[in-house]
């Protein structure tokens, strides 16, 4: 809260107005919307690729599944959940940004990836699906960006069936502190001059940087997943904590 009571929220490590949030967001993402994939190859040093593989690998969705990708960026969760739901499944890419959901649009028909994927500029947090429409939700690399990430977890129970099941990638706590120590030194001191240097965007690839520090850990976020009506919650470490997978059963 500010001195005359005005609700605020992070944006990084700044204090904003609750209400402005979403704005900056977006214009961090209409700055790197054309470089995302290069931003994400820069924070993980290529490794998200296999963290996302892994993530749909073990995600449960299977042939004919309906799933909806929140935040689902440049399409690469929807690239590979296309392969797995088949010609009878259907994927919902969808986004808040329009800039990064055009990209993905494109990346995905430059693929040939069109029949079984349909496209949604919508906010996690107030979701335009009927209860119970989808076999699985996900949300790769999103849940960060989210202002009121406890609307968002309750819209995602919501539009899930009874059975169905919510997946979360997201960078989270590290937990070795000798990995923590180079970690930090290569979120803030090199990734803001390569964003500088490569994007010509340092400030976004800051923010970047700080919004995962100010991400809820492990632990948390799946206090929050169950208080948001979600079973059997789980979360798996990959690459020391740098980031973790969540799953939790709509009851």
């Amino acid at each position: 809260m500010t001195q005359q009571g005005q609700k605020t929220t992070h944006f990084g490590y700044r204090e904003v107005p609750i209400e402005k949030k979403t704005g900056l967001v977006r214009e961090v993402f209409n700055s790197v919307a054309g470089k995302y994939d290069l931003m994400n190859d820069m924070m993980s040093l290529g490794v998200h690729r296999i963290w996302k593989r892994d993530f749909v690998a073990n995600s449960g969705v299977r042939l004919g599944h309906r799933v909806l990708d929140l935040a689902g960026g440049t399409g690469d969760i929807a690239a590979l959940l296309s392969k797995r739901v088949g010609k009878n499944g259907h994927v919902v890419l969808s986004d808040i940004n329009q800039a990064m959901l055009e990209v993905g649009r494109q990346r995905l028909e430059d693929r040939g990836i069109s029949a079984n994927v349909s496209y949604s500029l919508a906010n996690a947090e107030s979701l335009p699906f009927g209860n119970g429409e989808f076999d699985a939700v996900t949300i790769a690399f999103g849940l960060r960006n989210v202002t009121d990430k406890d609307a968002a977890m309750g819209e995602m129970y919501r539009v899930l069936r009874p059975g169905g099941k919510a997946l979360i990638l997201e960078f989270s706590e590290v937990q070795p502190e000798p990995l923590k120590k180079i970690y930090d030194s290569y979120s803030f001191g090199i990734l803001p001059v390569l964003g500088k240097l490569i994007a010509g965007d340092e400030d976004s690839y800051r923010y970047l940087a700080e919004s995962i520090r100010q991400h809820p850990p492990q632990e948390e976020l799946a206090e929050m997943m169950r208080t948001a009506g979600f079973s059997s919650v789980r979360y798996r470490n990959l690459t020391g904590g740098v980031v973790a997978i969540h799953s939790g059963i709509h009851a």
